[in-house]
């Protein structure tokens, strides 16, 4: 019996920018380890150490009919360099977001603007992890929430605070949208964004994380399941006792 094959054409991604990221080189998209990826709905993102493309097609459409280049300011003294990387989508807004290796978390706009810089511990981000309703490539579905895994901390960002502090960046760039403003005078426009953050080291070194979902709360207590890929597998359970008055 043939044996079948169960892929589905998503798009051509062929162009010159490629090379930039080792296109052309035998096992470059598969044996590179420096290489990371983010796919979502009609778009991809490529990166190595330094460098980001993110690569927009359509169904019908030529190959790769918008392409952005993304070099992050990373600190050269520091040897720092892109670590994580993963889309976020918030209804009709979706952004990309970069992990690096001095815990900073980056959100960059389509067009390639920086939006938000942010420290999340010091040490190198290892995974950014995305819980929504998404089903599969066709659809589009909101982030819940975003888990930034390290080596010995996990953090945990609502949906909702990333979504209402793009909608307000969104918001600003479109009325100073005559004001030749440089894209990286937006950076931390709106602060720190509040996040919840969990000492891990004690059960092991850490190398992936997911959040799981939030559980209906027994009496009084309100339970947030994170379950760690670590040497060890465990589940740590955070109650937070409320008092009734």
């Amino acid at each position: 019996m043939a044996r079948r094959n169960h892929t589905t054409e998503l798009g051509c991604i062929a162009c010159d920018d490629l090379s930039e990221l080792g296109a052309g080189k035998e096992g470059w998209l598969v044996n590179n380890p420096n290489l990371l990826t983010a796919l979502d709905t009609h778009s991809i993102a490529l990166a190595n150490r330094s460098l980001v493309l993110i690569l927009h097609w359509s169904e019908g459409s030529e190959p790769v009919g918008n392409r952005v280049k993304i070099v992050p300011d990373l600190s050269p003294i520091e040897a720092e360099y892109i670590s994580a990387i993963e889309w976020l989508v918030f209804d009709d807004i979706k952004v990309l977001a970069l992990g690096t290796s001095r815990g900073y978390l980056l959100i960059y706009s389509l067009r390639g603007d920086l939006i938000h810089k942010q420290i999340v511990s010091p040490g190198k981000i290892l995974r950014l992890r995305v819980r929504d309703t998404k089903r599969d490539l066709t659809q589009d579905a909101s982030s819940e929430e975003v888990c930034v895994v390290m080596s010995g901390v996990i953090a945990r960002f609502d949906g909702s605070d990333i979504q209402n502090m793009l909608q307000r960046w969104f918001r600003e760039r479109h009325s100073q949208f005559w004001d030749e403003r440089e894209s990286e005078n937006s950076t931390d426009t709106f602060g720190r964004l509040p996040y919840q953050l969990w000492n891990v080291s004690k059960y092991g070194s850490c190398v992936d994380a997911a959040i799981t979902g939030l559980m209906p709360p027994p009496l009084l207590e309100l339970q947030l399941l994170l379950l760690l890929g670590s040497q060890v597998s465990v589940i740590i359970v955070q109650s937070l006792l409320e008092l009734m008055l």
